[in-house]
């Protein structure tokens, strides 16, 4: 089986990145990052991807005319790359319908929240303003509708007593860096796969995500 090659997309420190990184620079993910590219210049992620020796890319939404202009650019660095699969880790830009279908099936993301519920920004805000009880990540197959996509795998943690947004944050970051890793190397395996647009585990159809508790 050859070598998952990855492009991965960030906007900041890039600590997903750099954890799934880490885990391909050690053998433990059947993939290797080919480029990091940023849509902001100057952040940290490219700092840590370039001390890694990874390539590093980045095509500024804020230089770019207009969306369609940033978009083409966008795939253009990536292209050159040729990756199988395109990992979102902190991307903070919304990408149009065509962008995405480009890259059907080969795209993937991470949320801070256990979807359907809370898709957007400020989910760890949201979770605490409703009292919920639990709270996590979920990783995604991206597609058109925002944070829409067949979700494959979730962490859940417990929301507890006097948890500041900064807490809940940190727990969920830290199982962030376990699932996300994992649903890399599930695909990395051939064990994950995109059949006619819904997502296949060890071939069977996923139609739960997978759910993963931490304390």
């Amino acid at each position: 089986m050859s070598t998952l090659r990855l492009a991965i997309l960030i906007s900041g420190r890039g600590s997903n990145m750099a954890t799934i990184a880490r885990e391909c620079q050690q053998h433990r993910i059947r993939a290797t990052v080919s480029v990091v590219i940023s849509d902001r210049p100057g952040v940290a992620g490219i700092t840590t991807a370039q001390g890694m020796g990874i390539e590093t890319h980045v095509v500024s939404r804020s230089s770019a005319v207009n969306r369609d202009a940033f978009e083409r650019s966008l795939a253009e660095a990536m292209d050159n790359h040729t990756p199988d699969l395109v990992v979102l880790a902190g991307f903070m830009r919304v990408l149009s319908a065509q962008f995405v279908e480009r890259y059907a099936g080969r795209m993937i993301n991470i949320h801070p929240s256990l979807l359907p519920k809370y898709t957007g920004l400020h989910t760890h805000q949201r979770v605490l303003e409703a009292g919920d009880a639990e709270h996590g990540a979920s990783v995604h197959y991206v597609t058109p509708e925002l944070d829409g996509g067949p979700v494959i795998l979730q962490s859940r943690v417990p929301v507890k007593t006097g948890d500041t947004e900064s807490s809940v944050a940190a727990r969920v970051m830290a199982t962030e860096h376990v699932i996300y890793p994992r649903v890399v190397g599930w695909i990395a395996d051939g064990r994950l796969k995109w059949n006619d647009g819904r997502p296949t585990l060890d071939g069977k159809l996923l139609t739960q995500p997978v759910v993963e508790p931490f304390p």
